[in-house]
């Protein structure tokens, strides 16, 4: 959880100074979900490649996000995900 970002679906339940849509992905490697940025870090859980990952914010080499299927939140290496589809380019 971030203090500063939070989900736009979350805002009638949570405040937070900014919300983000989320931009879905999805994960070309296996990756670590991590509480922090810092690679050392504890590891949240383990998502495999093809996972959805719903991207709130990109910050350097990192992604802060929701992994849906299981709905933790945290931090991924930006070069585990895809780029986004077509359909979500145009919604």
């Amino acid at each position: 959880m971030r203090a500063d970002l939070a989900d736009v679906r979350l805002a009638e339940l949570v405040f937070a100074p900014h919300y983000a849509a989320p931009m879905p992905r999805v994960l070309t490697i296996d990756s670590e979900l991590r509480e922090a940025r810092a690679q050392d870090s504890s590891v949240i859980v383990m998502l495999n490649k093809g996972d959805a990952f719903e991207v709130l914010d990109l910050i350097g080499e990192a992604a802060w996000g929701i992994a849906p299927g299981n709905g933790l939140v945290g931090y991924l290496p930006a070069a585990a995900l895809g780029k986004p589809s077509i359909e979500d380019v145009a919604a």
